[in-house]
């Protein structure tokens, strides 16, 4: 028997990773600065690539990334991750006949103005002086659709931040917990909570138009005044600030029941969000115990040095979704 008729191709996807962008935007003596690291992965008339060893439908991934560093130089969308994303994603689908879905990946690492005084005067954002002010990224995932034909484009966002770490030192407990005969862990009414927030919204797929001229492209890409309900900066800026005063104000009785009420706000006060992902592991952080020298740092009130624990750790993830009306 052939290996032909023991299997098929059922699934391919390919394409670059990693591209490391960075842009300047300059008005006058104001400048903006962007990092992406960029993922653009393409679906089609490909498969004759894997089982037919025919490189003539592949658009080689060097080809990718150049396409990726040619928008980053003139889309007018560079500054904002998820209208950069729909315009790559688009000019791939649009641009190769046999290319029907594009998969459009930007993180965007943290930069923020140097704040400088001069003289007696408050401190001022520098113009074009930066620094980095956090490891957490922001997440914008694009799916460009053209499965329904190229005048017909439609795009799926989805958005969010990785590795935003926080911990507070009081207002969080875990009790009345299942106990059996495999429990050790103690209650307790008063703990350290600390994790590395993993959060990711989905937005309500809407048409894109195929670039005609993209050095004007400016209609459909991801804002308010362009027809799509919504705007990519002021839904991530609202949700950051609601993760982090939400975690900071919660007398948490659980993770998961800071999780449910982060995600709840974030749909309440975001009418185009239609569903929110938190992924929470705990960070743990372990009274060292000091009974043998006398000294009580076991209790609540006297726990006041702590050993972090890497591993093993708790992952509390949950997906919360607007309801359909």
């Amino acid at each position: 028997m052939s290996a032909s008729t023991e299997s098929y191709l059922s699934h391919a996807r390919y394409g670059k990773d990693k591209v490391r962008v960075f842009r300047v935007v300059r008005e006058g003596k104001w400048h903006h600065v962007v990092e992406y690291n960029v993922t653009a992965l393409l679906e089609g008339e490909i498969d004759v690539s894997y089982t037919k060893a025919d490189n003539s439908v592949v658009v080689a991934t060097d080809s990718i990334k150049n396409i990726t560093y040619y928008l980053a130089k003139i889309s007018p969308h560079i500054l904002h991750p998820e209208r950069f994303a729909i315009h790559l994603g688009t000019h791939l689908v649009s641009k190769y006949a046999h290319i029907h879905k594009a998969f459009v990946t930007i993180e965007k690492l943290r930069w923020a103005r140097i704040p400088v005084a001069e003289g007696v005067e408050a401190a001022k954002p520098h113009p074009h002086a930066f620094y980095r002010d956090g490891d957490d990224k922001r997440i914008a995932k694009v799916e460009i659709d053209g499965t329904g034909g190229k005048d017909k484009l439609v795009a799926k966002v989805t958005s969010g931040i990785t590795d935003l770490l926080v911990l507070k030192s009081t207002g969080s407990a875990f009790e009345n917990f299942v106990r059996d005969e495999y429990t050790t862990l103690v209650e307790v009414n008063d703990r350290i909570f600390s994790t590395s927030i993993d959060l990711s919204y989905v937005f309500a797929p809407f048409a894109v138009p195929a670039p005609q001229d993209e050095k004007k492209l400016g209609l459909g890409l991801g804002d308010a005044a362009q027809g799509t309900g919504w705007d990519g900066e002021a839904v991530a800026e609202a949700a950051r600030k609601i993760t982090l005063e939400t975690f900071a104000t919660d007398e948490s009785a659980s993770v998961q029941a800071t999780l449910y009420k982060m995600a709840q706000l974030i749909i309440a006060e975001n009418a185009s969000v239609q569903s929110v992902t938190y992924a929470l592991p705990n960070k743990h952080y372990v009274p060292v115990d000091m009974k043998y020298i006398g000294v009580d740092n076991m209790t609540p009130a006297a726990a006041e040095v702590f050993v972090p624990i890497a591993a093993p750790s708790g992952l509390i993830s949950a997906t919360i979704s607007r309801k359909q009306r």
